[in-house]
């Protein structure tokens, strides 16, 4: 596993992985089959319990024994694991600036903003400056 900068072990996830996490959050709980069940074009049922080894390393999934299956669930709730990505995202891609990151969503030629979207955006930015953030 790669060391970050700061010395701790790096959490980044591969193609594979979010897939599987993905599923995973989708079904809350699931075996390695219905893992791979659950991914459009999923790699082997070998290859999905090596991946879901890592996870497991790397505290993303953990697993009961139901017999002689395993069933696995997410280590941390889907919102927390999203609030990480994006701290990591900002880290690695936007030099930890969220004007950087929202102004690169906003303005993608695909980017397909409601205009209640924009509102809610607004009034967040508004409480957030009333926060002194």
């Amino acid at each position: 596993m790669k060391r970050r900068k700061d010395g701790r072990k790096d959490r980044g996830f591969s193609r594979r992985e979010r897939e599987i996490m993905d599923a995973l959050y989708r079904l809350g709980k699931a075996t390695a089959a219905q893992i791979q069940d659950a991914i459009a074009d999923p790699p082997s049922y070998t290859a999905i319990r090596t991946l879901l080894t890592i996870l497991e390393k790397k505290g993303h999934v953990r697993h009961a024994s139901d017999g002689t299956r395993y069933i696995y669930e997410p280590a941390v709730a889907r919102g927390e694991m999203g609030r990480r990505a994006v701290d990591s995202l900002l880290k690695t891609f936007f030099d930890n600036s969220v004007e950087r990151a929202v102004s690169a969503m906003l303005t993608r030629k695909d980017a397909d903003i409601s205009q209640e979207e924009l509102g809610r955006l607004s009034r967040l930015i508004e409480k957030a400056k009333r926060e002194g953030r």
